[in-house]
């Protein structure tokens, strides 16, 4: 009797300990707000990522901060003191993530950012990126400049860490190549009009302008430009590859360059390109539970911040148990060391002085023809 008696106390305390042993993964994405367009394909995609690694159950806790940093702050700091996650992913946008990068380096969590937030030195050391360094993104877009006679140059962004960031590369790229800025305005992503913006930039006669937007905030200036009858080149970041902006901008946004991630253009790839097999992985995943057509290259940001975390944890259960400042030490650690790991949008090469990781393999330049993108022929 006294054995049956402690039986079920021994269930529960097995139970117990695999619920111990579970790895906790706290994503914030911008579900709703400004960045939605961008946080809805990240949310959907971690309903449909694996839910085991290595053995172990993995548990995915996702919260949406409305694109508000103050939110991503609760949100992250909500998952790492109360939820006990291993590991943050977000968020959707710069000061979002910029945000809960603040909560990563005070309680020692690794982070995989879903933007391409740029941090000191001294806030660098627990964050990663899944999307490509904006300065790999920008030198695309100045070598496209180059070859097309561009030398004078407008730019409208973002009044915010992301504007900021790609008016540092942009300026830089464009100087080397000896291309001028004649004109550069602001504006901010709840904005419903840019008009006065864009009658300054248009008044510099640039000839090409270079918007720093995204979602579908981007394609305000955009089209505020078409309905002026500016003819000059129009330049998108990555961060506009998504369908609400071609849906938003609509005819206007037709003849617009960008740089994308593989994955949006997955089937026009080489089968040699090593993004190619993991980013229809993706789009096969996601479409089977949301449809044809479904699919968004910000989606597979989060895929790949799986698969970086998928690689991690191996080595990282042999530095500690999951739930332990030793085992999201070790899964810094491992994130870091990793080599050659292919996702959707290119390949991860990650060292102590590069959290991005990303190559040239993880950028394509596209033209925006018939309400989608198409890989532009090398000239």
């Amino acid at each position: 009797m006294k054995t049956q008696r402690m039986l079920p106390a021994l269930i529960l305390a097995t139970l117990s300990g695999m619920a111990q042993a579970d790895i906790n993964i706290g994503v914030s994405v911008s579900a709703t707000g400004p960045a939605a367009s961008l946080g809805i394909p990240e949310k959907n995609t971690f309903a449909i990522l694996p839910t085991s690694i290595a053995g172990e159950k993995i548990n995915y806790i996702v919260l949406d901060d409305g694109t508000d940093p103050g939110q991503a702050t609760k949100n992250a700091r909500k998952l790492v003191t109360e939820d006990k996650v291993d590991v943050l992913v977000g968020s959707s946008s710069t000061p979002a993530c910029a945000a809960m990068a603040e909560v990563a380096n005070e309680t020692a969590t690794p982070q995989v950012a879903m933007c391409p937030v740029d941090l000191p030195a001294a806030k660098n050391q627990w964050v990663f990126r899944a999307p490509q360094h904006n300065s790999l993104m920008a030198k695309a877009l100045v070598g496209h400049m180059q070859q097309s006679g561009v030398k004078t140059l407008g730019f409208i962004g973002f009044n915010d860490p992301y504007g900021e960031v790609w008016l540092k590369e942009i300026t830089a790229a464009a100087e080397a190549a000896g291309i001028k800025l004649v004109a550069v305005e602001r504006y901010n992503r709840v904005d419903t009009s840019v008009s006065g913006q864009v009658l300054k930039v248009v008044a510099a006669k640039p000839d090409a302008v270079m918007i720093a937007g995204s979602g579908t905030p981007a394609a305000l200036p955009h089209t505020t430009l078409f309905e002026r009858g500016y003819k000059g080149q129009i330049y998108q970041t990555h961060a506009a590859a998504n369908k609400e902006f071609l849906k938003v901008g609509g005819k206007a946004v037709e003849g617009g360059i960008l740089p994308i991630g593989p994955v949006a253009v997955a089937s026009q790839l080489p089968d040699s390109h090593p993004s190619k097999k993991p980013a229809l992985e993706y789009i096969k995943l996601y479409e089977a539970k949301y449809g044809a057509g479904s699919v968004s290259s910000f989606g597979a940001y989060a895929f790949d911040a799986y698969k970086l975390i998928e690689k991690a944890v191996p080595s990282a259960l042999k530095a500690g148990k999951p739930g332990t400042p030793a085992f999201r030490k070790g899964l810094r650690d491992a994130i870091e060391a990793e080599r050659e790991v292919a996702g959707a949008h290119g390949v991860f090469n990650m060292s102590a002085n590069d959290h991005f990781g990303l190559d040239e393999r993880a950028r394509v330049l596209v033209r925006v023809q018939g309400g989608d993108w198409k890989i532009l022929p090398s000239k």
